[in-house]
């Protein structure tokens, strides 16, 4: 674990102790964990707290948080945990920190196949993982995920570490939809591909992209957004690239979650189904959809101006749950083909 990622855990601690002793069992208030930075997020809890009258106290860490529940156990201030990929979803749930939502009203709103079959999660944004490719050396518009193993992108892709929790989610997928043996080959053809050793964020793939290093990069959408809205040091970065949606063959494009559960042994379970539900509102998605740059889950809910920029979402049929249960296959198979060496 980084320096960085220690000193986040260990400032999750801290706030959590703080709940602990002083926000426990209010009824007026619900406590969230978040892997989502707070400043990203409290418009959306403020908004909340007016509406509800109940107050928001909030621990965000980039870290541990699950762990964190778990420590606590029965004495844990979490009501509500908010992740911002299936990976944290998933960890949380075998850590066993979880309880069923139980919700007609997220039932009704959140589709199947971005709930949990046993109700512990529900999805209340999206993420699509794509293409950022050179506007000046790409000239194509459609790409599948399965043509990223095609020669003719031979050293022309650039990527993170295949396993962190994005890419690890998108192998999933390709192991879902593919079986194991298929997805190591198409990894094995990725990897021949790759213009440089993984590394770096998806910004960084942007700036390679630009920078000539490679032709495509692979990248969440809300990243791209970020860079052309809201960051001039990195706009020139998203100005040399556009985004591609691609698809699996046959299907739609790879989508992530950003997921709510509901804490194993919340003391104001109550309040934290209130925010959940409140969480899948059409006023909810939307300040989502426009602070966040991602995808409503809620049907009917406008998609960023940015964000629709990109083209027709039309998201893989593929269950998030079954990517979920692909995780560690994925995760070995990265290994096994060493795709980060």
């Amino acid at each position: 674990m980084s320096r960085i990622r220690v000193l986040a855990a260990a400032a999750a601690i801290a706030s959590a102790t703080v709940l602990t002793t002083s926000a426990v069992a209010d009824s007026g208030e619900v406590n969230v964990y978040t892997y989502r930075e707070t400043k990203l997020i409290q418009p959306l809890f403020d908004a909340f707290t007016k509406d509800s009258g109940i107050k928001v106290n909030v621990v965000s860490a980039s870290s541990g948080l699950e762990q964190r529940m778990k420590a606590e156990g029965a004495n844990s201030p979490a009501d509500v945990l908010l992740t911002v990929d299936i990976g944290r979803i998933d960890e949380a749930v075998q850590a066993g920190v979880t309880q069923p939502i139980k919700s007609d009203v997220i039932d009704k709103i959140v589709p199947a196949q971005y709930r949990d079959p046993d109700g512990h999660w529900a999805g209340i944004s999206m993420r699509a993982r794509v293409i950022y490719a050179s506007k000046d050396r790409v000239k194509q518009d459609t790409i599948t995920y399965e043509d990223l193993a095609d020669p003719k992108w031979k050293g022309k892709i650039c990527i993170r570490s295949g396993q962190h929790i994005y890419n690890n989610a998108l192998f999933a997928a390709y192991v879902a939809r593919h079986g194991e043996a298929k997805a190591e080959e198409w990894l094995r053809g990725l990897k021949a591909n790759l213009a440089q050793k993984p590394s770096g964020g998806d910004r960084e793939t942007a700036r390679d992209v630009a920078a000539g290093k490679c032709d495509l990069g692979i990248g969440n959408t809300y990243y791209w957004a970020l860079m052309m809205n809201n960051d001039p040091d990195k706009k020139s970065w998203a100005e040399a690239t556009r985004v591609i949606l691609p698809t699996f063959a046959g299907d739609g494009t790879h989508v992530n979650l950003s997921g709510v559960l509901l804490a194993k042994n919340a003391p104001n379970r109550a309040n934290g189904v209130k925010l959940i539900e409140w969480l899948a509102s059409e006023k909810a998605q939307q300040l989502y959809a426009d602070a966040n740059y991602e995808y409503p889950v809620r049907a009917g809910v406008s998609v960023n101006p940015t964000i629709a920029g990109y083209g027709k979402l039309n998201a893989d049929t593929l269950p998030i749950a079954k990517i979920a249960a692909s995780r560690k296959a994925a995760s070995t198979l990265v290994d096994k083909v060493g795709f980060d060496n």
